[in-house]
């Protein structure tokens, strides 16, 4: 299984509109990748006379792939930082 390590911010600020903070700009930063390797159950597709083999993550939903092709995402850091305007 590949592991993606990210950092995550979110902007906050606050606007007549909704007088409340809330986030309006998210920002997502890979870290670290760990690679999880070759398919292990690799799928054979037809299609006429032609055929092919394909990673089971290009055919497969999530549940079904081998443990190699599953791709799991965890947070490192979640930062909120407030947007000041300047007056």
């Amino acid at each position: 299984m590949t592991i993606y390590l990210v950092d995550i911010e979110h902007i906050t600020h606050t606007c007549p509109a909704q007088p409340e903070p809330h986030p309006f700009d998210t920002r997502r930063t890979i870290v670290d990748t760990i690679p999880g390797g070759e398919c292990r159950t690799p799928v054979t597709i037809r299609c006429g006379t032609t055929t092919a083999v394909i990673p089971c993550h290009r055919h497969e939903p999530a549940k079904r792939q081998c443990g190699a092709c599953r791709n799991i995402v965890r947070e490192r850091t979640i930062t909120t930082r407030t947007h000041e305007v300047a007056a």
